[in-house]
């Protein structure tokens, strides 16, 4: 079992004719991701890069049963490409391009509402299951395979982790960046519950930001399980000044709000383990074994 994603998932790239598409879908399909196909609207009937290249993504659906997908389209197009995605009934979608119109995001949560389709992103390194395959832009040579389950908040300390975790010689499950922009599309809650239902993820490394909520959410939720696995915390500017500026999305809507420190003390007091810096993440999970 794992996260999302496995050597069998099939997987369509939306998107697929544009250059940074080309290039990631020659990677996760040299990775070992199953990808069966790709959408390019009035595209539809070529071969790219051998791969079936379908005009929508119902179409592609239906002639390929898909069930996941990442999309390699600006920023402006993500809320059409969501809509393609949900009307598919697709289960799993990663959006990478980063700055999507806050508006947009607002209805792409409605439209997310009710529908079989979790969104991972925007903004996003994606997911990955280590040795199994790869929807997004990873790079893949830091992973190892274990049974540590990795979410992050921050796309750059996400590669941190995962080296600490690699480090500690107890490798990934599955990885996944929720994604850098104010607004996205899952949150902690989530990853943390499916993660708990994962019986490869033995413990869940938690990689938060200053600003925003997602992590209080997230902390809560754990807080209300009776059964728990080991979760360890990292909150991104722990070691910064509270005078210094982040600028993370999150951060400058609730600048002033909430701090790293309230946000640490919320984690601790749900019963996760904190670390006070990247490199402390390899200890903790020292302790673990």
């Amino acid at each position: 079992m794992s996260v999302f994603l496995n050597k069998d998932t099939k997987v369509l790239v939306q998107g697929i004719t544009g250059t940074q598409a080309s290039f990631h879908t020659q990677k996760m399909v040299a990775y070992g991701t199953k990808i069966v196909a790709g959408v390019s609207p009035n595209r539809g009937g070529i071969k790219h890069l051998g791969i079936d290249v379908y005009n929508s993504t119902v179409e592609a659906v239906k002639a390929t049963k898909a069930t996941a997908s990442v999309m390699f389209v600006p920023a402006r197009f993500v809320k059409d490409a969501v809509k393609d995605a949900v009307e598919a009934e697709l289960e799993t979608v990663v959006a990478i391009a980063s700055g999507v119109p806050i508006k947009d995001m607002m209805e792409i949560k409605a439209m997310l509402k009710g529908s079989k389709t979790l969104l991972i992103g925007p903004n996003t390194p994606g997911i990955i299951t280590p040795d199994e395959a790869c929807l997004g832009i990873f790079p893949e040579n830091i992973h190892k395979k274990g049974n540590i389950g990795v979410v992050s908040g921050s796309s750059t300390l996400t590669y941190e982790a995962v080296i600490e975790t690699t480090r500690a010689g107890m490798g990934q499950s599955t990885v996944i960046g929720l994604g850098d922009d104010m607004i996205v599309g899952t949150d902690f809650v989530e990853i943390i519950k499916k993660f708990h239902e994962d019986d490869n993820t033995k413990a869940i490394l938690m990689i938060g930001q200053q600003g925003g909520m997602y992590e209080e959410a997230g902390a809560e939720y754990y807080a209300s399980l009776k059964y728990k696995k080991p979760i360890i915390g990292y909150i991104a500017g722990s070691t910064i000044s509270t005078q210094d500026k982040m600028g993370y999305a999150g951060d400058i809507i609730t600048r002033g709000k909430i701090t790293t420190e309230s946000k640490k003390e919320t984690l601790q007091k749900a019963g996760i383990m904190v670390a006070d810096s990247i490199n402390q993440i390899h200890q903790l999970l020292e302790n673990l074994k």
